[in-house]
């Protein structure tokens, strides 16, 4: 497979393993509501999804990020503390255009590298991620999502017509009225992407005794030269007149869609009709009913959704910004009918929807709409680097739709707070219990822990193995013996974490228990 080379790429291959992981900080002054599952975080999303790991890995299961396009009129800042002498020169400066920046295109790609990394490693196996581009960058975004997510896992280069009436003038040649926007999967085998509506039922024309339950119906031949010949489904049926029926009449490879025994059932329950067609033949059709498939269970007949997404304008995007902030607070919005068509294809009722570059919060905006519809409990996580933008914007927006929707969920707004770490590698005093919980299990099993499991002491099991923590309890975070009479009397293997240890190494094999050493075996991820 082609792959794609740049300036820095062996730099950012693996940073996302060199990012400090961060603890998350709730700022109950921008928050709405108590516990709400859904987050709004103020921070570099690099280090907001590495803090997410220990959460939520393999558990979202739509992401959708509108990233710089790289087309020179943004005014993004290049800022990944990177250890490389090609990459640190980058830092902190703005990314100018084609002709004033030449490694503008190689910035772009190391800024995206490694966040895709993690954003792949966030998404559930039926997961589903879409990006939006322009053709400033979208033939390097394919080669990224091809390393990234496997050729394999590309699902569809879907366009986007993005302007209304004649299109823009950008272009010396075309005017151009359309973006991009990229769909791969974490495994292609088991995504879903549901069908839409059909919108011409006009031609289910066909009425009879069953119309009630099962809908109006057309009439499908059930011979195909389409389908891969089979001989078994290459047999003759039995016209009124008694004429043989074959699924030829010109000697070409055909057969039936059915098989001997389907076909008995479809003429038992009248879900097959034989008829001479237009030019005198003896002809076999199936009728496909509205609201019935061809084994008689009740369905929503659906198409499959088109490549090109239209009907959602970026003018219409202004708007709905407009419309609730009564004024013009921000460029580049997508339109929220546009996201809420995507995650209407693509999650079910309880989904988690992420998004890394959240900008003026449309996602959240977008699920909460898509609930309000369906009565779904999707839950939404943004990241927003900009402070002014995430609090005053992203935040605020969702809190207005949050209002207009009468909804009594809220979110909870995070800062990015000290790295666990600290300079001397100890575990920063405002770690709390259950922060250092979720992250030594993550750590240990490369799964998220269910918080219901925590117990002060018992952090949960994994494959046969218990986990305990002591720590944050003054006079109490050793192991002694007090302690190890305490543990579930078991065979389970246990592992420890704790500042110190009392008991000798024979009791510790004897009880089948591991010490480590806090901060010392915790390790960094």
């Amino acid at each position: 497979m082609p792959t794609l080379n740049w300036i820095g790429k062996e730099a950012v291959v693996n940073h996302d393993k060199e990012v400090p992981f961060r603890l998350l900080k709730k700022v109950k002054a921008h928050s709405v509501g108590e516990n709400s599952q859904n987050l709004i975080i103020h921070g570099d999303n690099l280090e907001a999804l590495k803090a997410l790991m220990p959460y939520y890995q393999g558990k979202i299961k739509c992401i959708y990020i509108d990233p710089p396009y790289n087309t020179g009129n943004e005014g993004w800042v290049y800022n990944d503390k990177v250890n490389s002498p090609k990459i640190k020169k980058w830092l902190g400066k703005v990314v100018g255009a084609e002709a004033e920046d030449l490694c503008r295109h190689d910035k772009w790609l190391c800024m995206m590298y490694p966040r895709l990394k993690l954003l792949r490693d966030l998404l559930s196996e039926d997961g589903v991620i879409f990006v939006s581009i322009n053709d400033s960058e979208v033939h390097n975004l394919r080669f990224l999502l091809d390393e990234i997510f496997s050729a394999d896992n590309f699902i569809a280069q879907l366009v986007w017509e993005n302007r209304e009436g004649g299109g823009s003038s950008d272009s010396r040649h075309f005017k151009i009225k359309h973006e991009y926007v990229l769909c791969y999967s974490t495994n292609k085998e088991l995504l879903f992407i549901k069908g839409v509506k059909i919108v011409d039922e006009e031609r289910y024309s066909f009425e009879d005794k069953y119309v009630k339950e099962r809908g109006r119906y057309q009439l499908v031949k059930l011979n195909s030269a389409s389908i891969q010949y089979s001989k078994s489904l290459d047999y003759p049926i039995n016209s009124p007149d008694g004429t043989e029926i074959v699924p030829s009449y010109d000697k070409k490879q055909a057969c039936w869609r059915w098989s001997k025994e389907k076909l008995k059932w479809g003429i038992e329950n009248d879900f097959v009709v034989i008829k001479k067609d237009n030019k005198e033949h003896w002809a076999v059709y199936t009728k496909q009913y509205l609201n019935v498939d061809n084994e008689g269970n009740i369905i929503e007949r659906t198409n499959r959704p088109f490549g090109v997404i239209s009907n959602f304008s970026s003018t219409m995007a202004t708007k709905d910004l407009e419309k609730i902030f009564e004024k013009k607070v921000f460029d580049y919005s997508k339109p929220y009918l546009m996201l809420k068509f995507l995650f209407e294809l693509s999650t079910n009722q309880d989904s988690l929807v992420l998004d890394s570059f959240a900008g003026s919060g449309t996602t959240a905006h977008a699920v909460l709409e898509l609930n309000k519809e369906d009565n779904g409990n999707r839950k939404f996580i943004l990241i927003e680097l900009e402070d002014n933008v995430a609090k005053d914007i992203t935040a605020e927006r969702v809190k207005r739709a949050i209002q207009k929707y009468e909804l009594k969920d809220g979110f909870e707004y995070c800062e990015l707070d000290k790295p666990l770490f600290n300079e001397e590698g100890h575990i920063e005093e405002e770690c709390s219990f259950e922060q250092l919980a979720n992250y030594i299990y993550f750590t240990e099993t490369n799964t998220n822990l269910d918080k219901k499991t925590i117990d002060k002491q018992f952090i949960g099991d994994y494959n046969e193995t218990e986990f305990y923590l002591l720590f944050k309890e003054k006079g109490k975070n050793t192991l002694n013996k007090d302690f190890l009479q305490k543990l579930n009397k078991n065979n389970k293997k246990k592992v420890l974490y704790a500042d110190k240890c009392l008991i000798d190494e024979k009791t510790l094999e004897k009880n089948n228990l591991q010490f480590k050493q806090i901060p010392y075996e915790v390790k960094v991820y």
